[in-house]
């Protein structure tokens, strides 16, 4: 039996991370230690999805692996974000995590800047999603009946945001958005399927619109929250627990 890599997984609460995890648990030789997540420490949600912090718990209570949360303020440059992760990581590698997971997809530049971060401190990075075909995820995520909802969407895709996400939402997605919203087009929020023991309920509230003065850097659902579009405006749907 080979030895258990120890991991961390890099939990975004959607539905990139939903899958990913679903198919690191299916795997002998991994061992997840945490759940982390990076969290807007003055609005108390999760960076970029807006996700209240208190169904993030759901969602970690829900899977039954412990949560690990990265208070960030708003909007931080890229050295204050990286500073603050190599902290982190260095603890993570003091208590002996070896490898750490993403839901990543096809993002060369991404990967690239996760895999050097890492190794600055010794770690290795896992992509349980990488290069498979966007189509094909979304419809084995709908095929193993997870559900998820979409919370954060680029500016002119405000009618989907506050959506469920289905096989008539992803067929009727213009030609240019990747069916997984990997470039950074939305987000979303996983609230039923295997990985979770009970469903996470919640009630969707209001939708707003607001714009952030950052830098043009590519996204996926597992991002940063330095990681934002070209695009200045965004979409949020809120959800009430």
């Amino acid at each position: 039996m080979p030895e258990k890599k120890s991991c961390i997984f890099n939990w975004s609460g959607g539905k990139d991370s939903t899958l990913a995890l679903h198919y690191a648990l299916q795997d002998p030789t991994i061992e997840i230690r945490y759940l982390v997540t990076t969290l807007t420490d003055k609005y108390n949600r999760v960076s970029m999805h807006g996700v209240r912090e208190a169904l993030l718990i759901k969602q970690a209570e829900s899977i039954g692996i412990p949560l690990y949360q990265i208070r960030l303020g708003e909007m931080p440059d890229m050295e204050t974000y990286d500073e603050a992760m190599k902290m982190h990581l260095s603890k993570f590698k003091a208590e002996g995590i070896t490898h750490s997971i993403f839901g990543d997809i096809f993002l060369e530049d991404l990967r690239a800047y996760r895999e050097n971060k890492l190794a600055e401190i010794g770690m290795e990075a896992i992509f349980p999603l990488w290069k498979k075909d966007t189509k094909l995820l979304i419809d084995e995520f709908l095929n193993l009946n997870y559900k998820t909802i979409i919370v954060c969407t680029q500016q002119n895709l405000e009618s989907i945001c506050g959506e469920l996400i289905t096989r008539s939402l992803i067929d009727k997605l213009p030609v240019e958005i990747d069916p997984c919203g990997e470039n950074g087009e939305f987000h979303t929020f996983a609230f039923e399927g295997p990985v979770f023991k009970q469903n996470i309920d919640f009630t969707p509230g209001e939708k707003v619109f607001r714009t952030y003065n950052a830098p043009a850097k590519t996204t996926s659902d597992s991002d940063s929250p330095c990681s934002h579009s070209t695009l200045s405006g965004f979409w949020y749907c809120d959800l009430i627990e």
